[in-house]
């Protein structure tokens, strides 16, 4: 490996600049191809051992711990559990951010894999299943393999890269901080201040290599809503002795319907209010004093968000009224839209053009959504999703106990994150 290592960066020096970004690119493709074997082992470990958000202990010391192998500067605790290392190239360019989201979800895994998770964690005081639900254990896997290619290789990088293995992408638990969000605020995109930064996620729905982006938003804001009426309790046999706060849910439900139908401009963009939670009553004759009631809200568009707030407030106060009860609405703090910067993701198109063999696609929005978005909000990003669908097998969706990814479209992601780093390090260095 050492006289491979030695033999790469000679020929990298002794040949002009364009045919040594030609000659990396052939070395990050045979290196994938070695260390694919390696790369699908990390991802079983973490599989096999997911946690929770911000209790991602074992994940990032497992992490860094590789990381220091390779020689990295490395920074732990950031974000509680995030971890965080730099690779200075041998040669002066821009700062380029990566991104690996690192938690589980509380998902009791049901897959037939012999890596099968058989975790349990805590999740808002009750023991529950801890799985990778999502596919983050791949992310992890993913980086920590660009990591171990640019560090081979790095007298011919041209610039500094900041890898950023994120926790809490799922969210904080309740009460706490986390994520990308947290990330920010304590200055990860900082010393050396990171220029723009590039993520991935694998999807279990898009073929194995195929690339899937979009420019501007590429996933929708989120938040959560809270909302609690408070009636007078009665007899059901005498509704008029009482104020009914479960008519005055599903007349609100109803009434919040109008708020997309009727009040945003659709042919903009796309954007949802679900109610999906709603809770009162304990007996079939006795009207309840109060309902709780929960929902999400999603948008691509900053102006329609604001909006969708502004119409869910008057509708869900003066229905509330209309009816003598009482409301209280509180929309809870989220992420931003996901926005892919038009001039990076043009930039960088080719990119996924060329290492996809033409199988790089542009997409519809999607109304999911990512903490991504929170560096995205301080610098150019670029978002993109990575084929995981197995030919032999129907998707079984994110976030369920059947989650499943062929291995095989991983390599394409270790691929994708290095020629990145390379084509943006070549056409902006000054």
């Amino acid at each position: 490996m050492k006289n491979f290592i030695l033999f790469t960066l000679i020929s990298l020096i002794a040949i002009p600049a364009m045919a040594q970004s030609d000659q990396l690119k052939q070395i990050i493709d045979q290196r994938a191809d070695e260390i694919e074997e390696q790369v699908i082992e990390w991802r079983r470990h973490f599989h096999e051992n997911p946690e929770l958000s911000n209790r991602e202990y074992e994940t990032a010391a497992y992490i860094a711990e590789y990381l220091n192998e390779l020689g990295l500067e490395v920074e732990t605790g950031i974000a509680h559990t995030g971890v965080v290392a730099i690779l200075e190239g041998g040669q002066p360019g821009p700062v380029i951010g990566l991104r690996a989201d690192i938690d589980g979800l509380p998902v009791t895994e049901r897959t037939d894999v012999p890596f099968k998770s058989v975790a349990k964690g805590e999740y808002n005081g009750e023991e529950v299943g801890v799985m990778h639900a999502c596919g983050h254990d791949t992310h992890i896997a993913i980086l920590m393999g660009v990591a171990k290619i640019l560090t081979e290789n790095k007298d011919a990088i041209k610039g500094t890269i900041k890898f950023i293995f994120q926790p809490a992408e799922e969210g904080a638990p309740l009460g706490e901080e986390g994520g990308a969000e947290l990330m920010v605020k304590e200055g990860v995109l900082k010393n050396p201040n990171v220029d723009v930064i590039f993520g991935l996620h694998i999807s279990d729905d898009t073929p194995v290599g195929v690339i899937e982006y979009r420019p501007e938003g590429i996933m929708a804001s989120v938040n959560s809503f809270s909302l609690v009426l408070t009636g007078k309790q009665a007899h059901g046999s005498a509704p008029w002795n009482g104020v009914d706060p479960i008519v005055t849910a599903a007349q609100i439900i109803n009434n919040a319907q109008t708020i997309v139908s009727r009040s945003m401009q659709l042919t903009k963009q796309a954007a949802v209010v679900t109610f999906g939670v709603i809770e009162g009553g304990v007996r079939h004759n006795i009207i309840p004093e109060s309902v709780k009631m929960e929902g999400t809200i999603r948008a691509l568009d900053e102006d329609m968000r604001q909006l969708i707030f502004k119409r869910l407030e008057t509708i869900v106060q003066n229905t509330a009224e209309s009816n003598g009860a009482q409301a209280e609405l509180t929309i809870h703090k989220g992420y931003p839209i996901t926005y892919n910067d038009p001039e990076l993701t043009a930039m960088m198109a080719p990119t996924l053009e060329n290492v996809s063999g033409g199988n790089a696609e542009i997409i519809d929005a999607i109304t999911g959504a990512e903490d991504f978005s929170f560096f995205q909000n301080e610098i150019p990003g670029l978002y993109f999703f990575l084929g995981g669908m197995a030919p032999d097998r129907e998707p079984s969706g994110h976030h369920t106990p059947d989650f499943y990814i062929d291995e095989s479209g991983m390599k394409l992601g270790v691929r994708a994150m290095s020629n990145l780093v390379v084509d943006y390090m070549n056409k902006n260095n000054n």
